[in-house]
């Protein structure tokens, strides 16, 4: 017990230097100073004069010889560590979110606003297209854009999330408008961004497409045709119920089970959950709260279903990619977050 005393005290001496060099340093702010000499101190009293705590421990009935004692000190740190976590935690949940809102708004003030007065007039579809490094793929999927839809308009718009190959400048050259994020954060808030800025655009149906041919600009038609015509309010495009070549043995597997998954959690049938192909309505966009920085392409229809919305799914293509390598993590690393991301967002 004596050495047990003496590795108590050596730390916590330990503990205390290095909390006044850090706060010194300005590593640390001063109310950590405070909280951690505190913890510090009574680790030092508790190693130098442990009888001091006596009343404490026969207050609680715990009799000295028996290890009791013991058990509850490591209760008491237990119970410390988890109110620091607690502490640590919200700080880092707070810091997450402004980084996130000031990336956002970063990425709207760096969108093209210059080139909205050319924009056509009256009720548009906006098309949303997430890039990171897929120079070789954006402008052939907006060159693949139809013009119009039903006397709609259609304005493509890639959100370049930090590409470091000129995705944006090809982007501009095939005729999109682009927003540029000053740090890459993941597709979900690219997506974010695009939103945003087609609401300010006055968007009557917002699209999103991937940027690397995977899909089909020339079925955008088929997608946003039950918003137009008043049958839903959310679209989603389901390779599962048109065509795809086929990939990984285990992606398609994973297709089907997230599929079933959300389908299960919501009451609702969804054939292709992780489907980035889909149409929403702009007066839907709004309800909808939007967090996922990445693995984001189930959080809209879970939302959209959480609000209610009227949502339907579409027969659509799914080809390969055709150039550019994939942003996808591992399969078991992909699997896990995508399982992480549909249940924060069924748990809100």
């Amino acid at each position: 017990m004596l050495a047990l005393r003496i590795a108590g005290a050596v730390l916590a001496v330990g503990f205390l230097a290095m909390f006044v060099v850090r706060y010194r340093r300005r590593q640390v702010s001063r109310l950590s100073l405070i909280i951690s000499w505190a913890i510090a101190f009574g680790v030092l009293l508790l190693a130098v004069a442990p009888n001091l705590f006596n009343p404490v421990f026969q207050v609680l009935n715990f009799e000295p010889g028996t290890g009791q004692r013991l058990t509850a000190v490591l209760l008491f740190a237990v119970v410390i560590l988890f109110l620091l976590q607690i502490r640590i935690q919200s700080y880092v949940d707070t810091n997450e979110r402004s980084v996130r809102l000031l990336v956002e708004a970063m990425g709207q003030t760096a969108f093209d606003w210059d080139r909205v007065a050319g924009l056509p007039s009256g009720r548009r579809i906006v098309v949303i297209s997430p890039a990171y490094n897929e120079a070789e793929n954006v402008g052939a999927v907006i060159h693949a854009m139809p013009t119009e839809v039903g006397g709609h308009p259609v304005v493509p718009i890639v959100i370049d999330d930090c590409s470091d190959d000129g995705t944006a400048d090809v982007a501009r050259e095939a005729g999109a408008l682009v927003a540029s994020l000053p740090i890459r954060r993941g597709g979900g808030l690219a997506l974010r961004v695009g939103y945003g800025i087609a609401l300010k655009l006055d968007a009557d149906v917002v699209v999103t497409i991937d940027a690397d041919g995977q899909h089909q600009p020339e079925e955008i038609p088929i997608v946003v045709e039950p918003i137009l015509e008043g049958q839903a309010d959310h679209v989603n495009g389901s390779r599962m119920l048109g065509d795809y070549e086929r990939g990984p043995m285990i992606r398609h597997v994973g297709v089907h089970f997230f599929s079933r998954l959300v389908t299960t959690l919501t009451g609702q049938r969804v054939t292709d959950i992780s489907s980035g192909y889909r149409a929403t309505r702009a007066d839907t966009l709004r309800k909808l709260i939007l967090e996922q920085d990445q693995f984001w392409t189930s959080e809209v229809t879970i939302e959209a279903l959480r609000h209610r919305a009227r949502v339907v799914e579409v027969p659509v293509t799914f080809l390969t990619r055709r150039g550019g390598v994939s942003k996808k993590p591992k399969s078991l690393r992909y699997a896990w977050n995508f399982s992480k991301a549909i249940a924060k967002t069924w748990l809100r």
